[in-house]
């Protein structure tokens, strides 16, 4: 996406730039060799503990099953501060790292705004949700007429590229969330040994809709927590290495941002107008 021309403003995010840089490296997993050994058999113990090698070979096989199964549908709940929070519902190809759905703001005396929303690997841009304007009614936005009650991956195709708010990403949980996800997937497994000795752990076992699925801390990157701290990356990954959820804390703000994968999405088509140029 072309830069923003959106001022930097002041505030606490920008404290927290550094610390998402060293926390988007985990999510690529630039693991460093050295640390933690990793367990050969599993045991049942309820403690939070290293991985196991199957542990860590699933772990590492789930960016790779995300790219096979692209595109993927994804949510992410986002907590801004100030009672502000924003989820976002769409789909994700992670053959070209691009994602587009609708997004909702609410505050604390209810809804904020709403519209569509792409992104990639180098940020994001916004534009108005067609729902509102009537059935099939062209917009200043969208000036080719379409349902509204078409999805946003439709939607976002009759949206000229001028008609989208394009950005680069900040510090802010939503961006910090957004960038985080588009870089999940990759055409290759990581390396498990490296992932297990940069401090991956098994923190316990949870059910999602009725499937089971381990709980992991993430590899630690240089500057993403304290020495021996734990990650501030959670995955939720299953037996076969399907990745289901991840949390990201973030500093100052007491909920983390949630990323969900909901499965695949065969019929969709990422659109391209909003990353034509011209």
């Amino acid at each position: 996406m072309p830069r923003s021309t959106k001022a930097d403003g002041p505030g606490p995010r920008w404290a927290r730039a550094g610390w998402l840089k060293a926390l988007i490296a985990i999510a690529v997993c630039g693991a460093a060799a050295g640390g933690v050994a990793v367990y050969r058999t599993a045991s049942d113990e309820a403690a939070e503990r290293p991985v196991t090698t199957d542990e860590a070979g699933r772990l590492a096989l789930s960016r790779l099953n995300l790219y096979q199964a692209s595109p993927v549908a994804v949510s992410l709940t986002a907590d801004e501060g100030g009672g502000v929070s924003i989820r976002v519902d769409g789909i994700l190809d992670y053959r070209t790292h691009r994602g587009v759905g609708r997004y909702r703001t609410t505050g604390a005396s209810g809804p904020l705004d709403h519209g569509l929303i792409v992104w990639d690997t180098g940020g994001l841009g916004l534009a108005p949700d067609a729902a509102g304007a009537g059935p099939g009614t062209p917009t200043a936005a969208a000036p080719t007429a379409v349902p509204t009650d078409a999805p946003a991956w439709e939607q976002a195709e009759h949206i000229p590229r001028q008609g989208w708010s394009p950005r680069t990403y900040t510090a802010d949980p939503l961006d910090a969330g957004l960038n985080l996800l588009v870089q999940l997937g990759a055409d290759r497994p990581d390396n498990p040994l490296l992932l297990a000795q940069s401090g991956a752990r098994w923190l316990g076992r949870d059910r999602i809709d009725g499937r089971s699925y381990d709980r992991f801390a993430g590899p630690r990157a240089q500057g993403s927590a304290p020495d021996g701290a734990r990650s501030p990356l959670t995955y939720w990954v299953d037996g076969d290495g399907g990745l289901r959820r991840v949390t990201m804390r973030m500093p100052g703000l007491g909920t983390p941002t949630t990323v969900e994968v909901t499965g695949r999405q065969a019929d969709a088509k990422l659109p391209e107008a909003p990353w034509l140029t011209g």
